[in-house]
């Protein structure tokens, strides 16, 4: 019988080492420990915004012809009217000259009349006197003060002559303008099509041509970014924003929503969204990591609706569907499934409203295998 009760006692021991050596082991999660915050519900583009500037102009002359004058490079700085670039127009001035002569032309020609029509109201005003001294006819009175008259109207139309000549020649100015580009407003010139000497041709209607001149004025930027049509109720005018740029690393630039689009973009069809215009509060960037905007850098922006301080608050991506988070039990060493309440949240944080304390520890590693409620853990700091 003591033999029989060993053998039974040695295979007991055995089968309980096999046990304790083949038990599932304890996994080891990334636990976040509940504590009060910061929380604020916040909207965030669906695309990549761009940066643009607020003034921007592409410039092509009226009409094409070979570019006799090229007064500016790509990156230029200009002020507003100065001339950038003028296609051959010799036969323009040509005309424009000769209209110039005939408005001298003119001119002595109208100076001619109104001497003569001065000299021949003089006389009749001196038949006049005579008739009423006896001296001439009726007649001859009438006759004189016809001639006055009719010189008159040869002042008269050679004085209109002058005001068609000089007609003429502001018209030789405004073909001028059809193959001269001047600068609209001070700005940078971006790009330019064509080099002196080259055929500049204008884009006809239909037919996309590349403009000569493409201006921009970079002292007034903002950002342009799409939004889903979903969240655009939400969303007005005035609210604070705040901007990141892939360029720029490191920084958060502030701003506010200037203009909301008053009509849905549906450049993709399963993709409808309502485009914003949002303003930079300091363009310039911070102090400590400086950096120059360009027009076309992309940005991303996250417009905050509400925001509250010293809340209770977990990650986000804590959260199961169904407002459901797994908390750690020491005691057990188990995880416990909770449901929980939540207040306001953005892609980082959301507030707990209720169903969670302060100090508890919960679950962020959800898509690691094994992770569900009653699976015995074990705290990995590591992994934090």
């Amino acid at each position: 019988m003591r033999r029989i009760a060993l053998a039974v006692v040695i295979v007991a021991a055995i089968g309980l080492a096999l046990f304790w050596a083949t038990r599932p082991k304890p996994l080891p999660v990334a636990l976040h420990e509940v504590a009060a915050g910061k929380v604020e519900a916040t909207l965030a583009n669906t695309r990549a915004g761009t940066v643009e500037a607020c003034q921007r102009t592409k410039l092509s002359t009226i009409i094409g012809g070979r570019i006799e004058y090229l007064g500016v490079k790509e990156g230029d700085r200009v002020e507003k009217g100065q001339l950038l670039l003028k296609l051959w127009n010799d036969d323009q001035q040509a005309n424009a000259a000769l209209a110039r002569a005939q408005i001298t032309l003119s001119a002595k020609r109208g100076e001619e009349a109104c001497i003569a029509a001065v000299n021949a109201e003089k006389e009749a005003k001196r038949q006049s006197e005579l008739r009423q001294k006896g001296f001439v006819s009726t007649s001859k009175e009438e006759a004189a003060r016809t001639e006055a008259a009719v010189r008159r109207a040869a002042c008269d139309t050679a004085q209109a002559d002058v005001a068609q000549a000089e007609a003429r020649f502001k018209a030789t100015r405004v073909e001028q303008g059809r193959v001269a580009l001047y600068a609209p407003f001070a700005g940078t010139v971006a790009k330019i099509v064509g080099e002196l000497g080259e055929y500049s041709t204008p884009s006809p209607p239909g037919v996309p041509t590349p403009p000569a001149i493409d201006l921009i004025d970079d002292s007034c930027l903002y950002v342009k970014a799409p939004m889903d049509e979903v969240d655009a109720p939400k969303i007005a005018v005035g609210q604070p924003v705040r901007i990141t740029l892939d360029a720029l690393p490191g920084q958060v630039l502030p701003g506010k929503v200037k203009r909301v689009a008053p009509y849905v973009s549906a450049v993709e069809k399963q993709a409808r969204t309502v485009d914003i215009e949002v303003d930079f509060d300091k363009p310039a960037g911070s102090a400590k990591t400086p950096g120059k905007l360009l027009v076309g850098y992309s940005a991303d922006v996250e417009i905050i609706l509400a925001g509250r301080d010293n809340v209770l608050r977990i990650p986000t991506a804590a959260i199961q569907q169904g407002s459901k988070v797994l908390v750690y039990d020491a005691a057990s060493g188990r995880l416990e499934e909770r449901k929980i309440e939540a207040g306001l949240a953005n892609w980082e944080y959301t507030e707990i409203v209720d169903g969670l304390t302060a100090g508890q520890r919960i679950v962020t590693a959800l898509d690691k295998e094994g992770i569900k409620a009653g699976a015995r853990v074990t705290p990995d700091d590591k992994a934090r």
